[in-house]
């Protein structure tokens, strides 16, 4: 089966459903309608018995070079804009929230915007050639959505040396700190992921979801969204006004 959106693609096949970020002349970058997409695409999916694991990619082998510049800062502002921030904490509650397996297929690389796309993911294939990077704090803006999973999933201090430092990360170093599953060929990105979404795909739903749900049971007190909500609230307000600056390398 698939499903053709304007910003966004759904192909679902034997279990597997593949979540296709696709705005290659952009290189993936995140607007507010590709985010709305993906967004209406977790709810179908979630609701969709047909759907086991979900298999999160970009189109023509990049995965996400993060925010669309070009439309934060276009003049006059998008419609979509001040309702950006809502809207993007809200894909990443739902990311949390999913019960079913979600694999990510990382190819060149994930930078700001889209490495908190690919670290939602349970598990990151990474083509040798990609890279992972969090380099809000070179724009002089923080990044909640980063922080939030980076905190979650790995503790403080990776937190600290991947937000603070702002660097690439590349694929070996990863695996190494336990980011990434496994790093293979650049060609063999996509087929390998394939191949873990359909491992997954063949065992018990109802093990998946209960699994899942135990490893979101060990968050924070405060609910299922509290990692997200601290992170929004610790930012809010130190974000600076105006255009958002290109990433400095």
């Amino acid at each position: 089966m698939s499903t053709e959106r304007k910003h966004t693609a759904v192909e679902l096949n034997d279990g597997v459903a593949e979540l296709v970020l696709s705005r290659p002349e952009r290189k993936n970058a995140v607007t507010g309608p590709l985010v709305a997409e993906l967004r209406a695409a977790l709810d179908a999916l979630a609701a969709d018995d047909a759907c086991r694991v979900v298999l999160m990619r970009g189109a023509e082998g990049v995965f996400c070079s993060g925010l669309d510049l070009k439309e934060f800062n276009a003049e006059p502002r998008p419609d979509w804009l001040a309702g950006f921030q809502p809207g993007w904490r809200a894909l990443h509650e739902q990311l949390f929230r999913f019960d079913k397996p979600v694999v990510c297929a990382m190819e060149k690389y994930a930078i700001n915007a889209g490495a908190a796309l690919a670290l939602s993911a349970d598990l990151l294939v990474a083509g040798s050639d990609a890279f992972l990077q969090v380099g809000e704090v070179l724009q002089g803006r923080p990044a909640p959505m980063n922080l939030a999973w980076l905190r979650f999933r790995f503790g403080d201090a990776l937190t600290r040396r991947v937000v603070l430092l702002g660097a690439r990360i590349p694929a070996g170093e990863l695996v190494r700190l336990g980011i990434a599953f496994e790093v293979v060929e650049p060609a063999e990105v996509l087929p390998r992921a394939r191949q873990l979404a359909a491992e997954l795909a063949a065992m018990p739903p109802s093990g998946l979801a209960a699994t899942k749900a135990a490893l979101r049971a060990l968050d924070l007190p405060g609910g299922p969204n509290s990692w997200f909500e601290l992170a929004a609230a610790a930012v809010a307000g130190s974000a600076p006004a105006g255009p958002i600056p290109s990433l400095k390398r």
